[in-house]
């Protein structure tokens, strides 16, 4: 059956119905729009984690630091959205509630595999309910636990995979190509920050610009988050 056939017969119309091929058009759509969103990256490194993505501040007049593609869940943990940023925001306001209540009712930080499988079911809900849409947003999620660093990727169906490097958005094929090749688990972080930075400018061609860099990095040492702007990034460019 083709595509427009699928349409006609209103099987788009919700995410609750499978069309008579067993798929769920909606969220298709839903991992179409991840795919043309702006790219993020995200590494394992032999002494932390980080994350690389691109703003795509292409207005002078916009103000660089207003436009967050990196955000901050806990102390320890960090995480990237590609696809519609605001359903990207929605999921990681709730993140940072469910690490919040982790830490004060149990009196020790989330684990980040606890926080990822609470995300992907609410992802995963969203696409059997009525009335609702799926998220149309994937998320990378980096953290550093006792003796563990972890990068884990969701997408809109309430999957989640753990990577040691990886990327999604719109460059995310081309840019798992280069990581396979590039990629090694000795690098550092500085490393890393450096690898993926360099991906970015390849992908972005001349579209490429420091202020569309968004980064953050995750020490297996202190295990605190610390984001880089401006100056920071562009050390790692020399």
């Amino acid at each position: 059956m083709q595509p427009m056939q699928h349409q006609v017969m209103g099987y788009d119309r919700t995410s609750t119905m499978f069309s008579p091929d067993g798929r769920l058009l909606q969220v298709e759509y839903a991992k179409k729009t991840v795919s043309q969103g702006t790219t993020a990256i995200g590494m394992v490194c032999r002494d932390g984690v980080l994350l690389v993505a691109d703003k795509r501040v292409t207005e002078s007049l916009v103000v660089p630091s207003s436009v967050e593609k990196v955000f901050q869940i806990d102390d320890h943990i960090g995480s990237a959205a590609a696809g519609i940023l605001s359903d990207g925001r929605v999921l990681i306001e709730r993140a940072r509630l469910l690490a919040q209540q982790h830490k004060v009712t149990y009196d020790t930080p989330v684990e980040v595999i606890t926080l990822v499988k609470e995300i992907c079911d609410i992802k995963q809900s969203f696409t059997q309910f009525g009335g609702a849409r799926p998220f149309g947003v994937s998320l990378l999620f980096i953290g550093a636990d006792e003796g563990r660093r972890s990068l884990f990727v969701t997408d809109p169906t309430g999957i989640f995979v753990e990577y040691k490097a990886t990327a999604i958005g719109e460059a995310e094929n081309e840019i798992k190509s280069m990581l396979n090749n590039e990629y090694k688990d000795t690098l550092s972080v500085k490393e890393g920050l450096k690898l993926g930075i360099s991906l970015l400018r390849k992908v972005l061609g001349k579209g490429f610009d420091i202020k569309r860099v968004d980064a953050a990095y995750i020490m297996s040492s202190d295990k605190k988050f610390k984001r880089l702007e401006g100056e920071d990034i562009r050390k790692f460019m020399k």
